[in-house]
């Protein structure tokens, strides 16, 4: 949106391209390579091959690193951040697998309509008026949707000139947990102890807000992720309250990045974006898409698939070896040693082709998916593991580019050049866009034709 606020000073980010520097890394090294962020050392595995085996659940299992570990003050044993074999982890996997059924995505849709209006009424008031941000507008939508869909909730990101509590205080949290364990000691210590009582005081406060939403809800009916919660009865509300709070946390990032790269893609690549756009009003028409139309963009899908092959969001995850093995019969690990999957850099194997930098969503036809291993593309992690939301996510990016493209004509500045920020996630730095308005709709187009 145009204007200022206090969103971009909320992001978390932190001060590296370790994870961009690491996929160039492993052009240089190969498969398996071996990097240390300060006090953090990785273990990186990029080939196919390896990946594929690391997925053998009899094998390996999913490790939880420092990095997310560090958010178990705030999410406690939510999916993100317990053990596999813990059972607290397969009760909520459990229920909450049933609740991304694509019956409950239907249910989640006309929520997910209703914020992307919202984004549509701030991007028209920004038309001819200056730049948007991507990534904080994109951010503000993730959040919306996730809150909508998933709780019932609206933390007023197109209507307050600041933050809501409950954003400020989740941001900040994130950036301090990774920050314990991703800055050199001697700086850690400098942060000293009035970060750590905001710390404390922002981890009372999500705690508050979100056991007052869980409180508010408990005798109504809603169809969504806590009604479905509450409903099963075998999570009790300390364990609901850390899902929810993993769900915003996890999700809004991850997704946020999905949409921002994808709009990046289209607005580089004019005919990728005119073929989109041309799909989008055959499919949808001038009207509002339904759960059904929003499945039928087949070409949007591969453009989104391609822009998360190149850079995903989320830069890898770790598999832990169950007992002494070695993988690839070459690389030697003893039991609980970890290896972490560099994502961006497992979707440059050469399995991709020679020119694997360049933005291709033919890359996803059919028959070339088929051809490819089945463990080349991994954007979502691996196993049962995997992100639980991926259909959610997959259907709210497509809602929200298709909308996007079919309404706007975007501009990005000829001189910008892709700049990534990591955190948790990665996302583009600094990309914005000039809108207006299309100067004729579908049906104009259409009765236009010979």
């Amino acid at each position: 949106m145009s204007g200022t606020d206090d969103n971009a000073a909320d992001r978390p980010v932190l001060a590296t391209t370790f994870m961009q520097d690491s996929v160039r890394v492993s052009q240089r090294e190969g498969p398996v390579f071996q990097r240390t962020l300060f006090n953090l050392d990785f273990t990186f595995v990029s080939g196919v091959d390896l990946v594929a085996e690391l997925a053998d659940e009899q094998r390996f299992v999913k490790h939880v690193y420092p990095n997310l570990a560090s958010l178990r003050p705030m999410v406690g044993d939510g999916l993100l951040t317990a053990e596999t074999d813990d059972p607290h982890w397969q009760t909520a996997h459990g229920v909450l697998a049933s609740g991304f059924t694509q019956q409950a995505m239907r249910r989640h849709h006309p929520r997910m309509v209703a914020v992307v209006d919202d984004l549509t009424r701030a991007w028209d008031r920004a038309v001819n008026a200056g730049p948007v941000d991507v990534t904080d507008d994109m951010t503000r939508t993730a959040l919306e949707i996730i809150a909508a869909a998933g709780f019932g909730q609206s933390l007023g990101a197109f209507r307050l000139n600041q933050s809501h509590p409950f954003v400020r205080a989740l941001t900040e949290t994130i950036l301090h947990c990774i920050r314990r364990v991703t800055l050199p000691p001697d700086i850690g210590v400098l942060l000293g102890r009035r970060d750590e009582h905001r710390y404390a005081e922002n981890v009372s406060r999500l705690n508050a807000i979100v056991d007052d939403i869980i409180a508010a809800r408990h005798d109504t009916e809603e169809a969504d992720l806590l009604a479905h919660m509450l409903s099963a009865r075998s999570l009790d509300r300390r364990a609901i309250r850390h899902q929810i709070i993993t769900f915003l946390a996890a999700g809004y990032e991850t997704t946020a990045g999905a949409l921002a790269f994808t709009l990046y893609a289209l607005a580089t690549h004019p005919d990728v974006l005119a073929r989109a756009r041309d799909e989008v009003d055959e499919v949808w028409g001038e009207q509002s898409p339904q759960y059904e139309q929003v499945a039928g963009l087949r070409y949007l899908r591969r453009v989104i698939d391609e822009s998360l092959r190149l850079w995903p969001s989320a830069p890898g995850y770790a598999r832990r070896a169950r007992t002494d093995t070695i993988l690839g019969g070459k690389y030697p690990m003893r039991a609980g040693d970890a290896m972490f999957v560099l994502i961006p850099a497992l979707h440059r194997d050469p399995v991709w082709g020679r020119d694997v930098d360049r933005f291709d969503p033919d890359r996803f036809l059919r028959d070339r998916v088929a051809a490819r291993p089945a463990h080349a593309y991994k954007p979502f992690g691996s196993g049962v593991r995997a992100c639980i939301g991926r259909q959610f996510a997959l259907h709210q990016i497509a809602l929200v580019i298709g909308t996007l493209i079919r309404r706007y004509e975007m501009r990005s500045d000829p001189a910008y050049r892709l700049r990534i920020q990591e955190a948790l996630t990665m996302r583009p730095a600094g990309f914005a866009l000039d809108l207006a308005l299309r100067k004729e709709s579908a049906d104009d187009r259409r009765r236009s034709l010979p």
